[in-house]
């Protein structure tokens, strides 16, 4: 076929939500009495797994199961995460993809539900063949999803493409033998995401002028 293929990260590439992760995590350290994130920092300590950082920014799980501040996170993320718009240049870029017939495809760390859920309140499910989020039975990580999508759809590993914002993003890619172009508008700085090696573009709106996805 040789059909270029972008597989895109979804929180933090394709969905500002940077702001509501910051707020929602500042609730919890509060109510332990830990000292709160501001955007800056936030980005310099986020990582996976989201238990390290968790424990990085002052975390006990020796006084309280892990599980209890992540439910706690999930409840508040949801709860606003519909007031979340879409990163500047989102749309922008989707639709240039489409016209030049690049197959897109989105894989996250979010629950099956909630992805169809957002992708479809911000007006974008449309631009992609498949979306693969967590939660199902079979799925035991971002990298066996990510597995499936490639199987499922046959999407070409040498014409494909990952998209996204984080070190994690980048690790996902190694491990599916697919290259990778992250973002430093999302929720790790630039200076971490250059120390992976992968190409590092300020914005969304830096990838049009990426000649063809095959060549990178």
């Amino acid at each position: 076929m040789n059909t270029p293929a972008i597989i895109w990260d979804w929180n933090g590439t394709l969905l500002n939500d940077l702001w509501l992760c910051v707020s929602s995590i500042n609730v919890l350290l509060g109510k332990r009495n830990l000292s709160v994130l501001n955007s800056k920092k936030y980005r310099e300590v986020f990582s996976f797994p989201v238990r390290e950082y968790y424990e990085t920014i002052g975390f006990d799980f020796s006084t309280e199961n892990f599980e209890v501040p992540a439910m706690e996170f999930i409840s508040l993320y949801e709860s606003q995460v519909e007031n979340c718009t879409l990163q500047p240049g989102a749309l922008d870029v989707l639709g240039y993809f489409k016209e030049k017939e690049t197959r897109q495809f989105v894989l996250s760390a979010m629950h099956q539900d909630m992805l169809e859920k957002t992708l479809k309140h911000n007006g974008i499910f449309h631009f992609f063949e498949g979306v693969a989020g967590l939660g199902d039975h079979y799925a035991v990580s971002k990298v066996e999803r990510g597995r499936q999508l490639i199987s499922q759809f046959k999407i070409e590993k040498e014409n494909a493409l990952i998209i996204g914002d984080t070190i994690h993003d980048f690790e996902v890619a190694q491990e599916l033998e697919i290259r990778c172009i992250l973002i430093a508008d999302g929720h790790q700085s630039e200076e971490r995401l250059k120390r992976t090696g992968a190409l590092v573009l300020d914005n969304l709106f830096d990838l049009k002028k990426i000649e063809k996805i095959g060549s990178i």
